[in-house]
Parts: C-alpha cells; structure tokens; sequence
C-alpha cells in the first residue's frame, strides 16, 4: 500500500492511576526525522519511542507529544540529609564563636537551608511505566500510519489517472510524428517545383533532406523510455511499500525525455502536447513529494 508523509494519531491510556496521551504528526521530509516533546519523569523512554515508531515510520519529519498524569496517593516522599544539616549546623557555630555572636541557631531556621529537606520518588517501577506508555505510543502510531494509508490511497488513485493521461499524449505524439515527416516531404518537393519549374527534381536529394530532417525530430526512443517511465511508475504504485524516493527519480528522468521532446519538436500540435506532459509530470513530482 501507498502512504502519505502527513497524518496524524493520538492514543490515551489510562491505568494504574496513571494516564499517558500520544499524539503524533508528520509532515514532509526527505529522512526520518522524530522530535519528541514529553515530561522530564519520561526522559530515560526516548530512545525506546525511538525504536518502537521506527517499525511504522520511515520517511517524514514526526513530532511526538507526550503527557503525563499520575493520581498515585504517594508519589514522592521527602528525605532528610542529617549530614547536610550537620554541616551547616557546624559552620554556624564557628562563625558564632570567630565574631562573638549569640549562637541563636534554631530547627525552624536550619531545614530552610538547600538540601536539608530534598523530594524524592517513591520508586516508580520503570517497567510498569513503560508498559502503559508504550500502550499509548503503540496505538497512537497505529492511528497514524491508518490516517497515512487513507491518504496514501488517495494519492495513487490520483497519480494513476495522471499517468494515463500522459499515456494519451504519448499516443498521440507517436501516431503525429510519421505524419509531420510526410507533410515536410511533401512541402519540400512543392517548394522545389515551383522554384525549378519544368525542371528535372532530384529523387535522391529530397530523399536525402527529408531523411536529415527525420532525424533531427525523431522522438521514438524518447517515447519509448517514456512509455516505460510511465508504466515503472504504475507498476510501484500497485506494489505499494516506501516507495517516495524511487518514484521522485522516476519523475525526474520523465521531465528529461519530455525536455528532449520538446526541445525536437518542429510541430505546434506536438509542442502543445510536450508542454501538457511537462505540466502532468509537474504534478506527478508535487504529489510524489508526499508520498513515505
């Protein structure tokens, strides 16, 4: 299947008095690039985020959002440093007695000091917590890729009609280059009658002027690897998987057969027509740039 660069999913997950929301957003981008934003109490899960939406994202640039609640009765708890204290406790005194001050020290005013009283976890289990965010980013990433998908498919069936489109002008290219040859020969020969007259007119030098001219504007093998450009690009598109980068070169090397043709052409109708395959494959390489 095809998907799209842009999408969004978002997943909640409630347990253990604990709630974890995902959302995820992508937009265009040649790489996978993933910015996670979440709570510091989840900063040692990132590089699992990481590994866990690298079996659904390949290309794109993703942002994650992550909250985080937690309704435990005890999450924290408060720990005193006796040793920290004592040292302060200490220091206060000697500069008591080197000024000759009252030593007035009091509890009230001690545990005021940093890092007297210090708040502490109460020892959350890693993988507990894991596995309730994992839940979220796990269905978050599969409401993604669904909404990708959805797009994706849009896409093909665009690209798809896009593609026979151009197939038409090929078609008609290829049926109206013979008949351009033909009216050149043609135009030749009346041209040179009128300019000899009665005069004898040389088979074998028109034969040989309307072959030079043949050659200038013969486009055969351009349609040909057109045809096959063409054909390429469908053929990924029904086998479907991460197929962006492949498709873009395909239209790139589409756009320089349709150059070539034009840059020959020597007839409006079929200058009209390599103009109309430019612009298609115009559109072709805008809409590729969305696809993963």
């Amino acid at each position: 299947m095809i998907k799209s660069m842009t999408g969004f999913g978002r997943c909640e997950v409630t347990e253990n008095n604990r709630k974890f929301t995902v959302e995820i957003k992508s937009v265009n981008h040649r790489y996978l690039d993933v910015n996670i934003k979440m709570p510091k109490a989840l900063y040692f899960f990132e590089s699992a985020i990481r590994s866990e939406l690298k079996g659904y994202i390949s290309r794109g640039k993703v942002d994650v959002f992550v909250t985080y609640e937690d309704f435990s009765d005890h999450t924290s708890m408060i720990r005193y440093n006796r040793d920290v204290a004592e040292a302060y406790l200490g220091y206060m005194r000697r500069m008591a007695e080197d000024f000759g001050l009252e030593d007035d020290v009091k509890v009230s005013v001690l545990s005021r000091f940093p890092e007297v009283f210090t708040m502490e976890d109460s020892g959350t289990d890693e993988e507990e917590l894991w596995k309730g965010l994992q839940k979220a980013v796990v269905g978050a990433a599969g409401m993604f890729v669904d909404a990708r998908t959805v797009e994706g498919g849009h896409l093909k069936a665009d690209l798809l009609e896009k593609l026979e489109g151009m197939n038409g002008l090929v078609d008609f290219i290829s049926r109206r280059s013979p008949a351009i040859i033909e009216e050149y020969h043609r135009k030749l020969e009346e041209r040179v009658r009128e300019l000899l007259g009665d005069a004898h007119v040389d088979e074998a030098r028109l034969v040989t002027e309307v072959t030079v001219f043949a050659d200038k504007v013969c486009v055969d093998e351009e349609l040909v690897r057109l045809r096959s450009h063409i054909k390429t690009t469908g053929d990924t598109l029904v086998q479907g998987g991460s197929v962006g980068r492949k498709l873009d070169f395909i239209a790139q090397e589409m756009n320089r057969e349709a150059n070539t043709i034009l840059s020959k052409a020597s007839d409006l109708e079929i200058s009209n027509s390599a103009i109309e395959l430019k612009t298609e494959i115009e559109k072709i390489r805008e809409q590729i740039q969305n696809i993963e």
